[in-house]
């Protein structure tokens, strides 16, 4: 692939993204999703967030890392229980932050 079809390859994905982003907007009330996918898309932020927190306490490199050993885990664990006792958000952030601190370096 040359330098062309590089900036050729760039050029089409930025109309490709400009136009998903901003259909909402272009088309505005003309179109309508059903109530059903409007359900479904409020889980979507909240399963990204999940798809990119949750591999990165499970695994260590490469490896499965389930053990007690894993100081993201124990940490997360914690934290879990913190906010579902609490409720309270930002202190959980930082409950979490301390523990993981904490377990990363007594281990």
């Amino acid at each position: 692939m040359n330098a062309v079809d590089t900036w050729i390859t760039i050029g089409w994905l930025t109309v490709a993204t400009f136009l998903t982003r901003s259909s909402f907007f272009l088309l505005g009330n003309a179109a309508k999703l059903p109530p059903r996918i409007q359900h479904a898309l409020r889980y979507a932020p909240a399963a990204a967030m999940a798809a990119i927190v949750v591999p990165d306490l499970l695994m260590n490199g490469e490896v499965l890392d389930l053990t007690w050993a894993n100081p993201k885990l124990l940490a997360a664990i914690g934290a879990t229980v913190f906010f579902l006792t609490t409720r309270r958000l930002l202190e959980t952030i930082v409950v979490g932050m301390a523990l993981f601190t904490a377990i990363r370096l007594m281990l």
